[in-house]
């Protein structure tokens, strides 16, 4: 049996390892390393793909949330509402413009953010919504969209873990996660389902002017070179990076295709088990399958998770400790018991290996291995 991983990037490489090869020489013999004509191309192309009109590729995910805000004229004091189950950069970047976070809860059954305690949290300063796409599901957006106008709000998708899942509206309509709030982001880090081979991100929105402001932020506020309007960043996607990601994106509903796949024979082997709560597929969007994670009922996560590792089986949790708890960004706003679901799937849940390389033999061991532990 091939080894185990979290996620088989050289596996995946091998088998597109000729075009990737390719596309890297080019961009090295033609020395166009920063803003070449690849990362125009890839633009281009992932405009096309996700049907958006702008895409601004940036240096990462993080970047991407953050210059999202700042083209936003978000203010200081400006309150921006998202879920403390999720990874820092979420809230890390609200943080660091000085803006308040205002922390919700999750829904038990999807583990993303709950529309109805977003309604709850609003205020007079509330002035943006980021709802993220966690585990490869999109968030229900409808019900966000509505309070979003309701409110004049903006509404910031984080679709670092969820490019290419489709919503569903209930008229039948379909649309790419990242791509109905004002402005959506991504992150390219090679973990992620349409991943690079370095940091990369990038920002997506259908808005002339939003997209303007974007492109000059990321480019240390410049239009014109060496006149900076306004106050910017540096943040670029490099042209080798833009290359494979060209690449890739050709195989990213492929790849979409093996993740659910694997999920499949996950929720077949752990099918009607007493403790074991498999992922929810919502009848409102598409799974792409960044992660696999379960809810366990009565677990000691860090010992099953040993365990796992004995049986040379990665196993991540994602996440260990809310936003809330956290020392960095504790706030007497928030105690332990105020999000009862987010806090008790921090101590249930465990993510399995997913990725696109993944075969019977290893599905068979992880699974056979975790029904063993839980005798």
């Amino acid at each position: 049996m091939r080894q185990i991983q979290m996620v088989d990037l050289k596996s995946q490489y091998e088998k597109i390892q000729n075009e990737i090869d390719t596309a890297v020489l080019d961009v090295i013999r033609s020395t166009q390393y920063i803003n070449g004509s690849e990362v125009k191309k890839f633009q281009e192309d992932l405009e096309n793909y996700l049907g958006v009109k702008h895409v601004i590729p940036c240096g990462n995910g993080t970047d991407a949330l953050q210059v999202a805000m700042m083209a936003l004229d978000l203010k200081p004091g400006d309150e921006v509402i998202t879920t403390s189950f999720t990874f820092v950069a979420t809230v890390e970047v609200i943080a660091l413009l000085g803006l308040t976070p205002v922390l919700v809860d999750v829904l038990p059954d999807t583990f993303n953010i709950d529309p109805e305690s977003v309604r709850k949290a609003i205020t007079p300063n509330t002035k943006a919504i980021v709802p993220v796409h966690l585990f490869g599901q999109c968030v229900d957006m409808e019900p966000l969209m509505e309070l979003a106008k309701e409110h004049n709000l903006h509404i910031i998708e984080d679709n670092a873990q969820a490019i290419g899942a489709d919503y569903i509206f209930e008229d039948g309509r379909r649309q790419k996660a990242g791509t109905m709030g004002i402005v959506g982001c991504t992150s390219f880090f090679p973990s992620k389902n349409l991943g690079c081979y370095g940091d990369g991100g990038a920002v997506f929105t259908n808005d002339d002017e939003l997209a303007k402001k974007l492109r000059v932020i990321v480019n240390h506020g410049m239009e014109v070179r060496y006149y900076h309007d306004s106050v910017g960043v540096n943040s670029r996607l490099d042209s080798i990076q833009a290359a494979i990601l060209r690449i890739k994106l050709q195989h990213l509903d492929e790849y979409a295709a093996a993740r659910n796949k694997a999920a499949s024979y996950y929720d077949m082997a752990f099918a009607n088990h007493p403790r074991i709560t498999t992922p929810v597929r919502s009848d409102f969007s598409t799974h792409v399958f960044h992660q696999y994670t379960l809810v366990i009922e009565n677990l000691d996560q860090f010992a099953l998770q040993k365990y796992m590792g004995e049986k040379e089986i990665p196993a991540m949790i994602y996440y260990p400790v809310p936003m809330h708890m956290q020392k960095a960004y504790q706030d007497p706003r928030y105690k332990e018991g105020d999000f009862p679901v987010t806090e008790k799937l921090s101590k249930t849940v465990i993510s399995l290996p997913m990725h696109t390389e993944l075969d019977d033999e290893q599905l068979k061991h992880i699974t056979d291995s975790l029904l063993e532990y839980l005798k």
